[in-house]
């Protein structure tokens, strides 16, 4: 994965560009929400901070808020990009907006990414966001015992490392081109940046790091999908998961997207995300 961030940036950028959104606003502090821009049949407040104050860094995320008068099921969603380089939510705005228009509450959020920060900062920062959500949920229309999580590349992992900690009470797990078990990778430089060193220095923190090691009979029912010909992250990272979900019994459900390497799966996914909508339909039904 050693050209990822340049890569998968670039590529999603000039994709996703005509769809975002443009809002300048100043960062909301944590506990506090402005008055959002309402946008079609949802509305949208940014950089809004959910991390606390005494947090090692601020950490933003932007809300997006169907309208409608009952709690509403939600759904954390948390971008790309090699665990590293710069906030990349805008990869993330088409889907926040289908699962907004589909009736969903959507904290798209960022998260402290390496080098600076390394493995778990980032899991810390979504089990905040999680937090937050529920804190907030009043406020926010959040039926707080329907949250799930969903994201691509290394959003994928952190979306399903934190779905797998039993104490975040997550309903559903979407991952996307996912690396869920680290210890496949035999070099490069992302990985043991992420981390903070090679898997022959730190052999315990590979494996502690990998969703395939945190299965269990309680984790929640998962959707994965996957480019078939992804060669940054190999579909054995998919099978291996899955492989994990069946021994302990979990429901899951596994979309190939055949002919696409890891970017092209992630702008020309063909049915995954509207395949993984309709699982988060059945999973989070009241």
């Amino acid at each position: 994965m050693p050209r990822f961030r340049s890569i998968f940036s670039h590529a999603v950028l000039a994709f996703t560009a005509a769809l975002t959104i443009s809002c300048v606003t100043q960062p909301v502090s944590f506990g506090t929400l402005p008055r959002p821009a309402v946008k079609e049949r949802h509305s949208v407040t940014r950089d809004i901070i959910y991390t606390p104050a005494d947090w090692a860094a601020p950490v933003m995320g932007d809300l997006y808020r169907p309208v409608t008068t009952r709690p509403a099921p939600a759904v954390l969603l948390v971008h790309g990009g090699g665990w590293s380089g710069k906030d990349g939510r805008w990869q993330m705005n088409p889907i926040a907006k289908k699962l907004a228009k589909r009736g969903y509450v959507v904290f798209n959020v960022t998260y402290r990414l390496a080098p600076r920060w390394i493995y778990p900062a980032p899991i810390e920062d979504l089990k905040q966001a999680i937090h937050w959500m529920r804190l907030n949920a009043t406020e926010t229309g959040i039926d707080r015992k329907r949250i799930a999580v969903f994201g691509y590349s290394a959003g994928g992992y952190l979306a399903a490392l934190t779905g797998l900690d039993e104490a975040t009470e997550i309903r559903a797990i979407v991952a996307g081109g996912s690396p869920t078990d680290l210890t496949l990778y035999p070099g490069g430089d992302l990985v043991p940046q992420f981390l903070g060193g090679r898997k022959h220095e730190i052999p315990e923190r590979f494996h502690d790091a990998s969703p395939v090691n945190h299965v269990t009979r309680k984790t929640p029912p998962v959707f994965l999908y996957h480019g078939g010909a992804d060669r940054l992250v190999p579909p054995a990272h998919a099978w291996a998961f899955k492989d994990a979900l069946e021994r302990n019994q979990v429901p899951h459900e596994l979309h190939w997207i055949e002919g696409r390497d890891h970017v092209g799966a992630f702008l020309l996914p063909g049915r995954s995300i509207d395949l993984a909508v309709g699982f988060l339909d059945r999973e989070l039904a009241e």
